[in-house]
């Protein structure tokens, strides 16, 4: 004869679910209920901050981009004029101008230095540690006003690269105080920080297997063809996510280019407007010129710039980043 199994007994008061009795539907619902709860009031600091410090002047800036405003009295709608004074504008246009030649010329300089840095880095020597620190160090304090202060000193007339020029029979001058060299000193500045995109290629760097070179290298593959055949391909989704991330970087400079070109007044974007990159020119518009309707409009078309190049990146991406097999 089969025993009968044992009865589940509840021994927790009332109704309730006890030991053995699966908690109902109903008390499920409360304890999910108390976990969102919890959940949005850990991530409440976030949220005020993105409502308050992100969308709300977002939707401002954009409300304004249509009106005459100038921080001081009521805006007025004017709709899209802002934007057709901004293209009928020879001092935007040079800034669309300045920036371009900033983005297509820094950027891959910049990783262009970053991957040759790593690739010395990956090796195993003595003291790496210390190399790695020593060399991302000034991407920590490369964009600080103190350092773009230096950096104006260092290039201006008479100072250190104008008398190292002179010593080499070189009579360009001070870089700051020419309007043709004065990017180029910026363009400095920004490869000086390659500590960043640095470090994210000799992550990628590590993870190439190192049989794969052994193979190459028995097949009588030399250093270049091994460069260009194994260590591109397999770095290329870090290289994707560094050429995206520095390039939006491209576009947002300016606190160098404002001190470095001068910090006030008519040569707040360096001298003859050589330095006048997209965000100097909209500060001096909004800040200066107290056109804050006109410097919304220039922030949108900003994001819209580098919402198009972003998506290029994408689309491009499929002709020469190479994923692992479902890593896509």
């Amino acid at each position: 004869m089969t025993p009968a199994a044992p009865e589940t007994v509840a021994t927790g008061p009332g109704p309730g679910p006890g030991p053995g009795r699966p908690a109902g539907p109903a008390a499920v619902r409360r304890r999910g209920r108390r976990e969102n709860l919890a959940g949005y009031l850990f991530l409440s600091p976030w949220i005020a901050g993105f409502l308050l410090l992100t969308a709300g002047p977002m939707v401002a800036s954009l409300y304004f981009a249509f009106t005459d405003y100038n921080l001081f009295d009521t805006p007025e709608w004017i709709g899209l004029r802002n934007f057709t004074d901004m293209f009928a504008d020879p001092r935007w246009r040079k800034s669309v101008e300045v920036t371009a030649w900033y983005v297509v010329v820094g950027t891959p300089v910049k990783l262009i230095a970053a991957l040759a840095v790593a690739l010395l880095l990956n090796q195993s020597r003595r003291g790496q540690g210390f190399y790695r620190a020593a060399f991302y160090a000034p991407s920590l304090i490369g964009a600080s006003v103190s350092i773009a202060i230096v950096w104006r000193a260092l290039f201006s007339d008479d100072a250190i690269v104008d008398r190292a020029q002179k010593a080499f029979g070189s009579d360009v001058g001070g870089w700051i105080g020419d309007p043709e060299w004065i990017m180029y000193a910026l363009v400095a500045l920004t490869v000086w920080q390659f500590g960043a995109p640095m470090v994210i290629f000799l992550a990628g760097l590590q993870q190439v297997p190192r049989e794969l070179y052994e193979a190459a290298q028995v097949d009588g593959a030399g250093s270049l063809r091994r460069f260009w055949s194994i260590t591109l391909p397999m770095i290329s989704p870090v290289l994707f996510f560094n050429v995206l991330l520095e390039t939006i970087h491209s576009f947002q400079i300016f606190s160098s280019a404002y001190i470095v070109g001068g910090g006030a007044g008519g040569n707040a974007c360096g001298p003859a407007d050589g330095s006048l990159v997209y965000t100097c020119y909209l500060y001096v518009q909004g800040f200066e010129n107290s056109r804050m309707g006109f410097a919304s409009a220039m922030a949108w078309m900003l994001l819209l710039a580098v919402g198009l190049v972003t998506a290029f990146l994408f689309w491009s991406q499929r002709r020469w980043v190479h994923y692992e097999e479902g890593a896509r």
